[in-house]
């Protein structure tokens, strides 16, 4: 039998899963895996119990395990993996990104790839990143800064603001007022200044535009993409470093994706020691790095070698992936996601007070919590 599986059609999501299926294939009559890809634009408009029904193995985000899990679309890994293994991984995953696949007391799939929201920018016109918001805005002032605004990412980078200011995210406000308002402020001061069209792109077309042009030097929170610190890729390379925050702060928005088992799949004993090989110490440091993947294992986050061959982009943003924000996760967060970010947008096209945009997140965010199936994230029953 061979097991179906679906992943984004990226490098980074794609690249390793082939070649590593491509060995544990190699020799057998009937191959055990194939992995098929789609955009990643594709598993943010189709429900995921459609994705599910359809294959075995499923990359996914973590913001959708409340509704997943509403859907009952996933097999719990604590009845396929011990106790002891679990704990293993969740131990020596970086930051949150095993704990982020954990709901009402169950594990729902495993880090396979890691990325947080991270500061870009162009070494040779920017030689060391700035320290705080302030220097942010007098970069603005005489070179193209961006915002990562397109898409979910404008309230992800407001989210990541206010946790970097040592805000709490979610309960029952959303966002604090003094945090919340503060970075909206600065979120106006970067949009009057920004690279024309710089608001339609996402993470890949802005880091695009710094490694092939000069149109933006500095994105402030942008989601990091490991290829493009690699001297080579592109006429230009991009440094990542920690993102901006206080004491106590929390790191950017935690991105990346896990691998989970559908309901529909009847794994095998090889079909799990495969999986589970993913998360190995060796397929972390080696494989997933030479094929441009973003391992989930500390190990690699820390090997010299990995980060040589790409530009110390793991070291430089290390503590940020260590202490990164986890997101909100309950069902119906991620439709709260899409018309949040549709409505800052507005707000800096409009030039609106903080304080009217904060009221109006704060509706949007009490009716989805109110829609929710099942817990939230911070009232586990």
């Amino acid at each position: 039998m061979t097991f179906v599986g679906l992943t984004w059609d990226h490098p980074r999501g794609y690249d390793a899963l082939a070649e590593t299926a491509r060995r544990v294939n190699a020799g057998l009559a009937q191959p055990l895996i194939h992995w098929n890809r789609q955009p990643l634009e594709g598993f943010e408009s189709a429900p995921i119990r459609a994705l599910a029904e359809r294959n075995d193995l499923l990359v996914m985000d973590h913001p959708h395990i409340g509704e997943a899990v509403a859907e009952d679309c996933f097999i719990p890994l604590e009845e396929l993996y011990s106790a002891e293994q679990l704990a293993t991984w969740r131990r020596d995953s970086i930051g949150p990104s095993a704990e982020s696949y954990g709901w009402d007391g169950r594990t729902w799939a495993l880090p396979l790839d890691v990325a947080t929201q991270v500061m870009a920018r162009r070494a040779d016109l920017i030689a060391e990143p700035p320290r705080d918001w302030d220097e942010v805005s007098a970069l603005a002032a005489r070179l193209p800064v961006a915002q990562s605004l397109a898409g979910p990412h404008a309230v992800l980078t407001l989210m990541s603001m206010v946790a970097g200011a040592g805000g709490r995210v979610g309960g029952g406000d959303f966002l604090p007022d003094a945090e919340g308002a503060a970075a909206l402020e600065v979120m106006h001061r970067l949009y009057a200044r920004r690279p024309p069209a710089s608001e339609r792109l996402n993470p890949i077309g802005l880091l695009e535009a710094m490694a092939r042009g000069r149109d933006i030097a500095l994105v402030p929170l942008v989601f990091g993409y490991v290829t493009y610190a690699a001297p080579g890729h592109a006429p230009n390379v991009v440094r990542f470093s920690d993102t901006l925050r206080r004491a106590g702060g929390a790191g950017g928005v935690i991105g990346g994706t896990g691998i989970a088992f559908s309901r529909r799949c009847k794994p095998t004993p090889a079909l799990l020691a495969h999986i589970a090989s993913l998360l190995a110490a060796p397929t972390q440091v080696e494989v997933f790095p030479a094929f441009g993947g973003q391992p989930s294992a500390r190990a690699a986050w820390q090997d010299a070698g990995t980060n040589g061959a790409w530009g110390d982009f793991y070291r430089n943003t290390l503590a940020t992936a260590e202490r990164a924000l986890l997101r909100p996760r309950f069902d119906g967060y991620i439709a709260f996601q899409t018309a949040a970010a549709e409505r800052i947008r507005l707000a800096l096209e409009r030039r609106e007070e903080p304080e009217t945009t904060l009221a109006v997140l704060r509706t949007l965010w009490l009716r989805a919590r109110h829609g929710a199936r099942g817990h939230l994230d911070d009232r586990k029953g």
